[in-house]
Order: structure tokens, then sequence, then C-alpha cells
């Protein structure tokens, strides 16, 4: 058994939710790529995989032509790693000659010189320590000492040949400093990771991670959401929901309020999705929640998102109308997050939910409100894709979700930002309107994939008790529009709580 045939497979990059996009990590004993433009994570996710190497009990070897030895501990520090056990960092430096003018060759250029030494150093300190993991950081000297591309492919490919006599896994890295339409290490290498760093108009920067090729392995495609935070780069992997499939054995979920579940026909389905859909005030998130009380108070779990309310100012709202939200909270029944769209990228909110839902058997999950979670994507197309990827996946958990969209405008001809009605399986409307002197709240389900529901426009309050909700209003005709006309006799009318 070669030294190497004692460790597994593949060469774990220690960055979670890489692997999972690379099919289990590295293939042994070939050059892999890793570019980006300064500051997108490369050195972190270099060192990421050297430190996971010396957890297996491997080799580790740093090649550093651009940072020094200083500052790549310096950086690691601030990850609370350090670089003692098991990774040696090999600092290399133009030899002395070659920086004194008046020893350099006047036949030959200095380049040549330095390109053979510094090929030369390379290769000594990999022979003395015969690494299982090399990282050279960084390509873009080798290129400038190589000046033309014929010589740079020539090059790559010496040091290619060379760590294929020792099975090193070597991860290049490229700051894409030089002409990034020099495609040459992409032919020669095994795999190609791309680190992007995006700047939007306003909020934190966002990052996402591309694998480029992967030869003979099959790797999960597109862009993938990334972050740096202390303890190195995380990857959050595009969720595609027909991976997850399971025969579920739907039940009938009931809000715990007799009107509303007359009107959805018994109630909500488990493993379908339902859009609360109306201007803004009019009680969309109270119906959201309601529903999710309504599983606690089944002995289920449930998570709220919120993405446009304080909690503190949620708290103390709900506990107005009787729903104490911060004890749900403290018993473990109901988790809720504070979601901020300037700084959460849609994967790692993707990540969030799945997290909560897998781990902890969330039945309800609440959304509240697509108009915060479409503020973090950059086109409506990707939200609705996003959305679609997402609710399919919670469906196919069995878990029952709960959106809202807030929208344009109070009464009349009223658009939403964003139209995700046909991916809802359940759709129900809230609207303000007009009669005898005051501003009242209908409610009405426009759409049920699963069973039948009421057709009827019904009135409903919000009051200490809660949510109550009235007869069918079939005395009043343009109640929608939100200037209806009175038909009749007025008493379907819900009155005020206690009246």
């Amino acid at each position: 058994m070669t030294s190497i045939e004692k460790f597994s497979a593949r060469a774990q990059t220690g960055v979670w939710g890489l692997d999972n996009i690379l099919s289990g990590g590295l293939s042994r004993g070939h050059v892999f790529l890793v570019e980006g433009a300064p500051g997108t994570g490369k050195t972190t996710v270099a060192l990421q995989f050297l430190r996971e190497g010396t957890k297996a009990g491997e080799r580790c070897l740093y090649i550093t032509l651009s940072e020094t030895e200083r500052e790549l501990r310096e950086g690691a520090a601030s990850h609370g790693w350090t670089l003692d056990e098991g990774i040696t960092v090999f600092e290399l430096l133009p030899p002395e000659s070659l920086l004194d003018s008046e020893q350099q060759q006047s036949l030959l250029y200095s380049s040549d010189l330095e390109l053979g030494e510094t090929t030369k150093q390379i290769f000594e300190a990999v022979d003395r320590i015969k690494p299982h993991r090399v990282v050279l950081d960084s390509l873009s000297e080798i290129r400038l000492l190589a000046q033309s591309s014929l010589r740079y492919r020539r090059q790559i490919l010496a040091i290619k040949h060379f760590f294929s006599r020792f099975n090193t896994t070597v991860m290049l890295l490229d700051d894409l400093t030089a002409d990034v339409a020099d495609k040459t290490v992409h032919s020669v290498a095994h795999a190609v990771l791309r680190l992007e760093e995006l700047a939007p108009d306003y909020g934190a920067e966002r990052r996402r991670v591309r694998v480029i090729k992967y030869r003979g392995t099959k790797f999960r495609g597109g862009y993938h959401d990334a972050t740096i935070t202390t303890g190195g780069l995380n990857v959050f992997p595009r969720l595609v929901a027909s991976e997850h499939r399971a025969d579920l054995r739907r039940t009938t979920f009931s809000s715990g309020i007799a009107g509303l579940d007359q009107l959805l026909g018994g109630g909500v389905e488990s493993g379908s999705s339902t859009l609360v859909l109306g201007p803004s005030g009019t009680g969309k998130s109270l119906i959201a929640i309601v529903f999710a009380v309504a599983a606690v108070a089944r002995g289920e779990k449930a998570a709220l998102f919120v993405f446009d309310e304080e909690l503190g100012l949620l708290f103390s709202r709900m506990k107005g109308i009787g729903i104490d939200l911060d004890a749900l909270r403290r018993d473990g029944s109901l988790a809720i997050e504070q979601v901020d769209a300037a700084e959460l990228s849609p994967g790692e909110f993707a990540h969030m939910v799945r997290k909560r839902v897998d781990e902890e058997g969330i039945k309800a999950v609440v959304i509240d409100s697509l108009n915060g979670y479409q503020a973090a994507m950059p086109e409506e197309n990707s939200l609705i894709l996003h959305m679609h990827e997402l609710l399919q996946y919670l469906n196919r958990r069995g878990a029952a979700t709960f959106m809202t969209v807030a929208q344009h405008g109070l009464v009349g001809d009223m658009r939403a930002p964003v139209d995700v009605t046909y991916l809802a399986d359940t759709v129900i409307l809230l609207r303000y309107f007009e009669a005898l002197g005051s501003v009242r709240r209908a409610i009405s389900v426009i759409k049920k994939r699963m069973g039948q529901h009421e057709s009827t426009i019904r009135e409903f309050r919000i009051g200490g008790r809660g949510l109550a909700i009235g007869e069918p209003l079939e005395e009043f005709q343009g109640v929608l529009r939100g200037v209806p006309v009175y038909m009749g006799d007025p008493r379907p009318l819900l009155q005020e709580p206690g009246a």
C-alpha cells in the first residue's frame, strides 16, 4: 500500500457545502485551479483545504510566491487557525543575485533565470517534504516570469507532470491580475473552480462559487451563494427540489378558526403552499401566524421567518390580540428568525429554512414577506426560480408553507411587485372596502388546487380576542374593488367584538 492509498479516494476541501457541489471533494493526484479576483477568498479556501488534510494525517505544503509567511499566518489567525501542525509554509523569494543589478547577466533576460530558479526551488521543496497536498499561490507570479503564453503553458505542464510523480493533490491559485482571457491553465487543470464577489447597490457584498469544469465527474453546476465568516468560507449549494422526492400521506391542517376553515374547505393540506395576498395592514402576517400557532397547538413545530418587521414590535402587536409569540419561542415549539435581506443571500436563506425543517421536523413554515425576500434578489425571474425550488422542497418534506405578499396601493386596482400566485397551491386574498361610513376588511379564497373551497367573500375583524370571520357578504357587489355597492340588509356585516 502506497502512502496515498491509505487515504480516501476524494480529498475533502474542508469548506462547508463545497464538497457537496464537487461530488465529495477533489479526486486525488490531480491539479486543480481555484481562480478569482483579489479578495474573493482563494487563500481562505486553500488554508481550509490544507487543514482538512492535516486532520486526516496528510503532509501539507503551502508554497507562497505573493504573500509573505507572516501575512499568511496572520490571515489564518483571523479565523482562529494556526499553521504549526502538519502544514509547511514555503515562502519563495527571488534569489538575491537576481535582485542585484551588478550581478545580472547581460546575455540572458533576468526573467529566464528567475523562472528557472523559481521552478527549481518549488521542485526541491516538494522532493524534500513529499506532501500529499500542495497549494501554489499564485500563478500570476509564474505567468509574469514566463512572459509569453507558450512558455507559461510549458511551465504549467512541467509542474503538473512533476507533481504526478508523487500522486499529489495540487491546488493552484490564480488572482486573475494578468490576462483574464488566457485559458492555459483551464485546459491543463483537472477541475476549475471560480470564486466571485459582487457589490450590490446597497448592502453587504455577495459572494458566489461556480465549478467551471471537472473531468470525469458529475458536479452541481451553476452559481452557488457563499459567505466568508470567522472560521472560513461557507458555500450554500443551489437547492434542487427534484433530488428530494418522497411519498407523503397528506393531511388537512385546521387554522383553529371556524370561519377561515369554512372558506378553505376544511383547512390547508400538509405539503402545500399558501399565499396570503393583500395591501399593507390588512392582516396578512396575522393569518399566516394563525396557522403556525395552530400547528403548535396540535403538538407540531413551526418556523417563522420575518423580513419586514422588527421582532419586538411583532411580539408586542401579536400579544395585544392574544398570541404570545415570545412564549412559544422560549418553549421551543416556534422557531423565529429575523432576516435582513440586505445582508443575507437567497442561497443562505434557503439553507436556513432547509436546516430548520430537516433538523427540527418543522411542519409549518411562514415567510413574511416575499417583498423582503425579493429585495435580496437581483432580478424578479431569479426570485421565482428560487421560490419554486424552495416550495417544492418544503412540499416534499411534508411542511405546509405560508407566504405573504404586500400589494401596492390600498383600494382599487392593486398590483403585486412579483406574481407568484401560480406557484402557490392556495391563494387567500385580503381587501379593504368601504361600507356604511367605515373602512372594513374582506377575505376570500381565490384558488385551491387540492379540494373544494368557498367562493364567497367574508368580512373579518382583528380585535383583542384575535381574528374573527363573519358571514358571506351576499348583499354587496364590488367588495374586491374596494368600493362596494350595498344591495340589501346590512346585518351580515360583522360587529365589533363585544358589541
